[in-house]
């Protein structure tokens, strides 16, 4: 009984850790990794003083990532079709915190590639001050072999003294909390949207549409909440009204909350698949 008992958790376990899953999941953690770098596109417009060209760059970014987060949908959606019909509610969700994860993991990622492409950018934002403004003309420059061997003497790892000089008490702590929060509803709005449909089977199609929502909601209160105050600093930087040492700082504390922000979305996918599946009641 023991060994049969055995044999049925590996089956489980080599059936949820799918090729599907695996590539999902590498999908999720390359989103996440750009998520996090494109904090140090505005620290290297304000190192070189192009925060105008900075910005470009910065969106172009932006548009990548939420774009491939949209395309997450219909793959992670795949998933719910192709499990098993008994345990169901048990196997995706087990699936979909493994999606979670690695979204902390490319966070982790993002800060540990921090300053290496705080350097890249900087020459990134110069050559696109060069090329007018070209961005395929930038990105076929920077596939050359020339640019991609300097590019390579660029890589460092972080280090403590990155930290130097950073006086972390005066980071805005609200901040960093609605930073967190916003991370966390924006990693979990797909997962949970699914999620519900499950809950919910006769409203399936109202809970799955609901994800579409709740990101466009999570990037508009990014767009209000955070992004006014990176920019604010970065602006501050270049007309030395500010230190980029405060910038540097304040941007350090959001890919910090960033992370944490991946992690609550470990406690939040649950309970917001309930409220997504519960508040489809008054749609229908």
């Amino acid at each position: 009984m023991v060994l049969y008992r055995e044999k049925i958790k590996w089956v489980f376990i080599l059936e949820l850790f799918s090729e599907k899953l695996i590539l999902i999941s590498l999908f999720i953690f390359i989103i996440h990794s750009i998520d996090t770098l494109a904090y140090a596109v505005r620290l290297s417009g304000a190192r070189v003083k192009l925060l105008a060209s900075a910005l470009s760059l910065f969106n172009l970014m932006v548009i990548v990532s939420r774009m491939a987060n949209m395309m997450q949908q219909p793959f992670t959606g795949s998933l719910i079709d192709n499990a098993p019909k008994v345990d169901t509610l048990v196997f995706v969700e087990h699936q979909y915190r493994v999606i979670i994860g690695s979204s902390t993991l490319g966070t982790i990622m993002g800060i540990l590639l921090l300053p290496t492409f705080i350097s890249l950018f900087s020459r990134a934002i110069i050559h696109l001050s060069d090329e007018r403004g070209s961005i395929p003309a930038l990105i076929k420059k920077g596939f050359t072999i020339e640019f991609i061997k300097r590019g390579v003497k660029h890589i460092h790892l972080p280090s403590l003294t990155y930290l130097k000089d950073i006086r972390f008490k005066d980071i805005p702590i609200r901040l960093f909390v609605i930073n967190m929060l916003i991370t966390a509803i924006y990693t979990i709005g797909v997962l949970s949207a699914l999620f519900a449909s499950l809950l919910a089977p006769e409203r399936a199609s109202t809970s799955i549409m609901a994800s579409g929502l709740i990101n466009g909601i999570a990037t508009i209160l990014l767009t209000i909440f955070i992004d006014p105050k990176i920019s604010i600093l970065a602006d501050d930087v270049i007309n030395q009204r500010g230190s980029y040492t405060n910038l540097k700082g304040v941007s350090l504390m959001m890919v910090v909350s960033r992370l944490f922000g991946t992690i609550l979305a470990q406690l939040l996918f649950i309970p917001g698949a309930e409220y997504i599946a519960w508040f489809t009641k008054f749609i229908v």
